[in-house]
């Protein structure tokens, strides 16, 4: 399992950064407790093109696809995206509160962007995502468990679970058991 170190500005070292304009500062008595799993492809249910990295920094070309027009003035991202091919980009750095997880909830706390890192999968709801995005997030989500301790074990999420009804990823092809099956083994292995 590949190792993710984080520097002190919280940036991942040895992975694509792709800093995105769409960020704040989280508020200043937040502690970084969740992660939430996300789905995305674009347009949707296509992979590869390069049209989520330019979508999270504004720059997607409207008439690239009939679906775009109706997402380009949103202003969005993700701490970090991981690719088919289980690559990861890096847009913002996780102690900044990316704009992931809108209207949510989680234990009672609302703004789960406050306290939460978010981590999009190119995938969609109903397409099995691949072994490698599993193993790559596996490994981000042990490294951002070793640098935030407050992360406990149950606290990844998918965005379906922190938004009912409004939202629906990662969806049904996400295979939790798998994802909980590597993490122990990655705990197993640290010791």
């Amino acid at each position: 399992m590949t190792n993710y170190l984080i520097d002190d500005a919280g940036w991942l070292r040895s992975v694509t950064a792709i800093p995105s304009p769409n960020f704040d500062s989280r508020p200043a008595d937040a502690r970084i407790q969740l992660i939430v799993v996300h789905g995305i492809s674009l347009p949707p249910r296509e992979f590869g093109g390069g049209y989520i990295q330019d979508f999270f920094c504004n720059r997607l070309t409207v008439d690239a696809h009939d679906y775009f027009p109706s997402i380009c003035d949103l202003r969005v991202s993700a701490h970090c995206l991981i690719e088919r091919d289980g690559g990861v980009i890096q847009f913002v750095s996780f102690l900044d509160r990316a704009w992931h997880a809108g209207v949510s909830n989680w234990h009672g706390n609302p703004a789960c962007n406050d306290f939460s890192i978010g981590i999009e999968l190119e995938g969609c709801d109903d397409i099995p995502y691949e072994a490698r995005q599993y193993a790559s997030l596996a490994a981000l989500v042990t490294a951002l468990r070793s640098r935030f301790s407050d992360i406990e074990a149950d606290a990844i999420v998918g965005h379906s679970d922190i938004a009912p009804g409004r939202k629906t990823d990662p969806g049904p092809a996400f295979d939790w058991h798998c994802l909980h099956r590597l993490l122990q083994q990655a705990d197993r292995e640290r010791g």
